[in-house]
């Protein structure tokens, strides 16, 4: 992917939201398949070419991340981002090509913490301005204190009614290695993520695994178990962030279908706990 050029945040002290900063993104087919493969980590390859079904969020991530350091620009308390929770809607594969995104913050609430925002971003093909994915993204501002609350945080999404049979667990373990893979295939390259003493600096025991890429990795596999392994049918994705892991984690990934097949909803724990929960993907009949 090509760096973004984005337009000017909105300001970060008025109540009512400014401006809804855009970019331009160009995304190459190499970029597509880097992701892929670092989302795959040891599950081999794909049976069927296509976009991980989280790629919209690494399409996303660099105008949300302009927007949140532009809210926070001179709010001497502030100390970090804490992702809390990510949903992603496809309205059409990701293909190589322009994108257009805008980035809202359409709700922000104070906390004990810090700032919780509510962020929707919308991926549009620059070419025909048909959209390609929505996004909603729950974040918490830690020690931030300077934005002016706003708007009503969205309740999360987590269809699924009626469970179908019995789940399926997997255990999985992410190296170091691959969080360093995923790190420069996203785009995120977050030091917390790579080095330990900035991970350490920041309040964790060492350098942690990206949230994202555990959730891309259920993605893949709810598309090789429950999709036919084609990606595209995979029109929704959804999870909450618990507890932070670290590289060499064993991961027990628990997958249940519901609705007759419809809905996967996934959890990921540890021996120590969970580290997401409330994750669901939504699947389209084959042949959509």
């Amino acid at each position: 992917m090509t760096p973004p050029t984005t337009a000017p945040a909105p300001a970060a002290t008025t109540a009512a939201p400014g401006p809804v900063p855009r970019t331009r993104l160009h995304i190459r087919a190499q970029d597509l398949t880097a992701y892929r493969a670092a989302a795959r980590a040891h599950l081999g390859a794909p049976r069927r070419d296509g976009a991980s079904p989280a790629h919209p969020f690494v399409a996303a991530h660099a105008l949300a991340q302009h927007t949140v350091t532009a809210l926070t620009a001179g709010d001497p308390g502030f100390t970090g981002v804490v992702h809390l929770a990510q949903e992603i809607r496809t309205h059409a594969p990701l293909a190589p090509g322009d994108l257009d995104i805008a980035v809202e913050v359409t709700a922000v609430r104070r906390e004990a913490r810090g700032t919780r925002l509510a962020l929707t971003t919308r991926l549009t093909d620059a070419a025909t301005g048909a959209p390609v994915a929505d996004l909603a993204t729950a974040a918490l501002l830690l020690g931030a204190t300077r934005t002016e609350p706003h708007g009503a945080l969205p309740a999360a999404a987590h269809p699924g009614t009626a469970p179908d049979g019995t789940g399926h667990v997997s255990t999985h373990v992410l190296s170091a290695a691959d969080t360093t893979a995923y790190a420069h295939a996203s785009g995120d390259l977050n030091p917390i993520h790579l080095d330990e003493d900035a991970a350490r600096a920041a309040g964790f025991p060492t350098a942690i695994a990206h949230g994202m890429h555990l959730v891309a990795l259920a993605a893949e596999r709810i598309t090789d178990l429950h999709a036919d392994g084609d990606p595209a049918r995979v029109t929704a994705l959804g999870a909450r962030f618990a507890a932070p892991t670290v590289p060499g984690t064993e991961l027990r990934l628990t997958l249940q279908p519901h609705d007759r097949g419809t809905v996967v909803r996934f959890t990921i724990a540890t021996d120590t706990g969970t580290a997401v929960k409330a994750g669901w993907a939504r699947i389209a009949p084959a042949g959509e």
